[in-house]
């Protein structure tokens, strides 16, 4: 027999991917950046990352925007990445321009006069050399390089906070980095992060290429890396808007024109970006709402549970799934999280549970002549999303909670 504790609506909303934006205008201050003829990078950075901010702001109320910078301040890239991760964002854009190295080329020659070892005069004709801008022009929008996974990682456990909504230095004794869960958590949230990253760099371009502008492509940095880049827990691009040592582009990035369509481009890109995660998780809840509607059709007397709005789990835009379709063994496969067995029985709707938002479960059985209670909690598509339930149950008290798989409605243990 189950007896089921709701602390959600029927209906729950169903939380958003994209709830905070963090903009970084780059340098600032002190550091100026490239420098073109007559401009520098920080003032070009933070004049579209206003006006970005602005556009987001205006079109997506629903979203917040958090700027590192509204001003001409200096902040240390470290201080950046870490008011992105106070803010708690789920998306780091960093805005920047290019600079190339000049070229050089004969202009002419002229006759010098050399002495040779013995102190004897001669002529030898040299040619004469000219600087001149160089001609690299075109956007590029970075991604960390995956020589910094390893450092992304860490941005990721010392941020834990992001993930799992929880006072960040109790966390961070939940944390065990030699914890074989916590390593793959940690791991898989990396490799979703990168893979978000990459596709939002891609738009990025895309969007810049249909304006007309040269693209030179969504990449990764040397092994150098970004650190604003792998230092900031969630998704994170950079975005070089074009080359201020170029003369035609410096006249572009300053103009209004010029900076109002950079803004609007990375605007555009980041909406496909929210659409498509948003899909992403609307066919989720779509199937999770269906199985329990099947559950509820094979078990009409029992109370079916609810579906639950699980703890808010990052899901890379290649992992779509069908909105309907012949489901396979995997389809039939969730995961839950027990969070205690107990000879207590506690009411529904206990105090005991109210800072896990999802269904209670309790399951009563027997152990010879005792009789226990077992506690479980949620209903989750991925083992990722029940590991990051745990972290949250331990950190509320449940010190015992493990993650439990069902097939097919059958627990598998």
């Amino acid at each position: 027999m189950f007896v089921y504790a709701k602390t959600t609506p029927d209906f729950p909303v169903q939380d958003k991917p994209i709830r905070t934006i963090v903009i970084d205008a780059g340098h600032g201050g002190s550091d100026p950046g490239a420098r073109g003829k007559y401009s520098v990078e920080k003032d070009i950075a933070l004049a579209v990352a206003l006006k970005l901010g602005k556009i987001v702001e205006d079109a997506m109320p629903d979203v917040k925007v958090v700027y590192t910078r509204k001003t001409d301040r200096f902040d240390d890239v470290r201080r950046k990445a870490a008011i992105a991760n106070e803010a708690q964002g789920d998306l780091f854009i960093s805005i920047h321009c290019n600079s190339a190295a000049p070229l050089s080329r004969v202009v002419g020659h002229k006759t010098r006069t050399y002495r040779n070892s013995k102190g004897k005069k001669y002529t030898k004709r040299v040619p004469v050399y000219q600087k001149i801008p160089n001609p690299a022009k075109g956007t590029e929008t970075y991604v960390w390089a995956t020589t910094k996974n390893n450092a992304k990682a860490e941005a990721l456990r010392n941020s834990s906070v992001i993930v799992f909504d929880a006072n960040s230095e109790e966390t961070q004794q939940l944390m065990n980095a030699t914890d074989p869960e916590t390593l793959i958590m940690l791991n898989t949230l990396k490799n979703v992060y990168f893979d978000q990253s990459l596709r939002l760099s891609g738009l990025v371009e895309d969007e810049f290429t249909k304006v007309g502008r040269i693209s030179r492509g969504a990449r990764q940095r040397n092994e150098k890396g970004i650190l604003v880049l792998h230092a900031t827990a969630m998704p994170s691009v950079l975005v070089e808007l074009g080359f201020i040592s170029n003369p035609e582009e410096e006249d572009f990035l300053n103009s209004k024109n010029g900076q109002d369509e950079m803004a609007q481009c990375i605007y555009r890109a980041v909406k496909r970006y929210k659409d498509q995660l948003e899909r992403v998780y609307n066919n989720a809840e779509a199937v999770r709402r269906a199985a329990h509607e099947q559950a509820a059709t094979a078990q009409a007397q029992a109370p079916a549970p609810q579906p639950v709005q699980h703890i808010p789990a990052t899901v890379s835009a290649q992992t779509e799934l069908p909105a309907s379709g012949p489901q396979t063994a995997a389809d039939n496969t969730h995961y839950k999280v027990q969070l205690m067995t107990t000879e207590k029985v506690y009411a529904r709707g206990s105090s005991l549970f109210s800072k896990l938002n999802g269904t209670i479960e309790r399951e009563d059985v027997k152990q010879g002549s005792q009789k226990l209670h077992k506690y479980i909690w949620g209903n989750f598509r991925t083992e990722a999303e029940a590991h990051a339930a745990v972290y949250k149950a331990r950190q509320h008290g449940f010190k015992d909670a493990f993650v439990v798989t069902y097939q097919n409605g059958e627990r598998v243990d």
